[in-house]
């Protein structure tokens, strides 16, 4: 068994990662947790036996001690990660490091450094990689059934609901506090599609903006808070829908997120409260969001080989799909229906029912869970690799963030390696 302290105690560090510790006691136990938030340091200290003297109000002040776990688990926010991570390889942790890694190359590129001089393991939360839903793909492309990839087409549907609450009204709203949308939500994209192919991206060019979210769009007469609005039962944006009426809400019996993000320890009358004060009870029409609601990306790999992605915020469902093309065959995969469909040229097409063959579709397909058990895998033998290192991470972030440049530049062309010096 190995010993965590979790650092950061939001949507992901407490309601994600933390649970692994009763699904496998044998695997991991928490002795230490920080969060700059008293009512969060609280309910995970109960939550899990965390002694008063373990609990601390900040990164800061739980980096100040000698070391205390065997692993630190990374959890804050976006523009935190490198400076936490660094204090703790200085301390001699492993680290599980929340994506993504940075919103600056030079923050990748010297973390990624500093993990080889201390020779640490350092996985980053690139959960897609571990899903059974994305290892049946790279099975079927390593066969050699579809032949060479030519090309990709993919998109992901971000959910209008997933956009409204993380990146209209939460805590990504805004890339001058955090990262742009294209790299905090689709570095998991270049990942994936990186690690498909199998090869090095030479060059991007993108295009995108805001082209809803903003306070010209507002219906007439909306108030700039949901709760007191005219249109609070008929917007679909409306958070009375989405925290409380809705599949998504309180009232269907859901206590997770999104709701447990709006509060800790949902009540109906805490969650109301809450909307009529803070973040989440803002009209989506004015609040200060300034990333971006859709955005496509043109991806050029060596040998030709090319991926157009599409990330669009005005979807139903939460979910991606992809075509791979190969020059022998096809593969259709798409996460709604959770089948993947190989189809080499002349034959009938093989069908994966990944429902059927995977054992686990919790938290992002199975891979959060799957990931915590290589990431204690790789603590307990040296002989495991982690599918998600820091040296394998920094291409998504390269992706990403020249897609934001070409983005910004009305689409031109940027070249990776001249981003990379």
């Amino acid at each position: 068994m190995k010993t965590v302290a979790l650092v950061g105690l939001g949507a992901r560090g407490l309601h994600t990662y933390a649970p692994y510790a009763k699904l496998h006691p044998e695997e991991m136990k928490i002795v230490a947790v920080a969060d700059v938030v008293p009512e969060r340091v609280t309910l995970a200290a109960k939550e899990y036996g965390v002694p008063e003297k373990m609990c601390f109000s900040s990164a800061e002040e739980f980096f100040a001690e000698e070391r205390l776990a065997d692993a630190v688990f990374i959890s804050t926010q976006d523009r935190q990660h490198v400076t936490h991570a660094l204090m703790a390889l200085e301390k001699g942790y492993d680290i599980l490091l929340e994506k993504p890694i940075s919103h600056s190359l030079e923050e990748c590129y010297a973390l990624k450094k500093k993990v080889t001089e201390k020779n640490k393991l350092v996985v980053v939360c690139h959960v897609l990689r571990y899903t059974t839903f994305y290892k049946t793909i790279k099975q079927a492309i390593d066969s050699g059934d579809i032949g060479d990839i030519v090309s990709i087409q993919a998109i992901e549907n971000v959910g209008y609901w997933h956009a409204a609450h993380s990146f209209v009204r939460g805590n990504w709203r805004n890339s001058e506090e955090t990262s742009p949308m294209i790299l905090q939500k689709c570095c998991h994209d270049f990942d994936i599609y990186g690690w498909l192919i199998g090869k090095k991206c030479i060059g991007v060019s993108s295009f995108g903006s805001l082209s809803y979210f903003k306070k010209e769009n507002a219906p007439e007469g909306a108030a700039d808070r949901c709760l007191s609005c005219k249109y609070v039962n008929s917007c679909p944006y409306s958070a009375k829908l989405i925290y409380l009426d809705n599949e998504t809400g309180f009232y269907a019996g859901n206590t997770d997120w999104p709701v447990n993000v709006v509060m800790e320890e949902p009540t109906e009358e805490g969650i109301i409260a809450a909307l009529q004060t803070g973040d989440y009870g803002r009209c989506v029409f004015a609040s200060d969001n300034n990333v971006v609601d859709h955005q496509v990306c043109n991806l050029l790999f060596e040998d030709g080989v090319t991926v157009n992605f599409t990330m669009c915020s005005f979807t139903s469902e939460m979910s991606r799909y992809c075509k791979i093309m190969g020059t022998k065959g096809e593969i259709i995969a798409d996460q709604t229906s959770n089948l993947v469909t190989v189809s080499v040229f002349g034959k009938e097409p093989v069908v994966y029912d990944i429902n059927q063959l995977a054992t686990d579709l919790s938290g992002h397909g199975g891979g959060d869970n799957a990931m915590l058990t290589e990431f204690f895998e790789c603590l307990n033998n040296d002989q495991v690799d982690a599918l998600t290192t820091i040296e394998n991470s920094v291409q998504s972030h390269e992706i990403a963030l020249a897609c934001e440049k070409s983005r910004l530049s009305c689409g031109a062309y940027i070249a990776l390696d001249d981003l990379r010096k």
